[in-house]
């Protein structure tokens, strides 16, 4: 995919590079200067991208809390996009800076795991290293790579350089425990990726690989110490005030809930707890 192409988006939207979205999603929080100094930046080297803030409200060095969120937001957003995520703890360190394509769009940031979900869900087709120092600022900190690396990288990419420009293609990528969900012998075993405010669980395991558990109407669910036989249904409202189901939610990942209760004081897990699962 070329930068200066025109593309359409799922809801019809044609974008150019004249108007190239480019999204940050950070947990450096909006009463320090950080956010603008990275769009400055980016403004800097590409004054007509359209700038959005999905959120840089990430709970500090939460990576993956930041992986769900931008998953969950970048899907929305039209083909040709350009995605910066910056939940960096190891930033000044050997994790890579990486530039992902996508059949839809574009993930930069670092090389820890907070883009992977949602490049995945776009279908990735490469991977890079960002090493070129012409396509940052002439000054990078060890301790900034948000506004000295990859708010220049997402600017560069905008104004239409292209992809291979930016360094070395890579074979393979950070993969943490977050983003692995594994199959054996019929039983999908992931973790626990977010609790919602609702008090939802919602776990790793997507849509696609619930379909090879074919179409179940009741799921066994190893939780911690806890086995949970629950009814898979398509809503919450198909259970009954406060009984415990399973579902795919908005986001197309596999969810634990409690009809108008709460599932995560219920049941007393936290994010990144053991989850397998499999057809009753």
């Amino acid at each position: 995919m070329h930068p200066a192409k025109t593309s359409r988006g799922t809801r019809g939207i044609t974008i150019t590079v004249s108007d190239r979205i480019i999204t940050l999603t950070t947990d450096f929080g909006l009463k320090d200067p950080y956010v603008a100094e990275m769009k400055a930046a980016i403004l800097g080297i590409s004054p007509a991208s359209t700038l959005v803030d999905i959120t840089h409200e990430i709970e500090k060095f939460n990576i993956r809390m930041g992986a769900f969120v931008l998953s969950c937001a970048a899907n929305y957003f039209p083909n040709g996009t350009i995605h910066v995520a910056v939940v960096d703890p190891s930033v000044g360190t050997r994790r890579r800076p990486v530039l992902i394509e996508t059949k839809r769009g574009f993930f930069i940031g670092p090389d820890n795991g907070v883009l992977l979900l949602a490049a995945e869900k776009d279908g990735i087709k490469t991977f890079r290293e960002i090493t070129k120092q012409h396509l940052m600022l002439p000054e990078v900190s060890n301790t900034f790579h948000g506004r000295d690396v990859f708010a220049p990288a997402a600017a560069h990419l905008a104004s239409g350089v292209e992809t291979k420009e930016f360094g070395p293609e890579l074979s393979e990528i950070f993969r943490p425990l977050f983003a692995r969900v594994t199959n054996e012998k019929g039983v999908l075993t992931g973790q626990i990726l977010h609790l919602d405010d609702f008090g939802n669980i919602i776990t790793n395991i997507t849509l696609a690989q619930m379909a090879h558990l074919g179409s179940p109407n009741q799921l066994k669910i190893g939780l911690g110490h806890r086995v949970l036989e629950l009814k898979f249904r398509k809503t919450y409202g198909e259970a009954e005030s406060n009984e415990a189901l399973a579902l795919i939610g908005s986001h197309t990942y596999l969810e634990i809930a409690v009809n108008q209760g709460n599932a995560v004081e219920e049941f007393k897990v936290k994010t990144g707890d053991r989850i397998a699962v499999s057809a009753r």
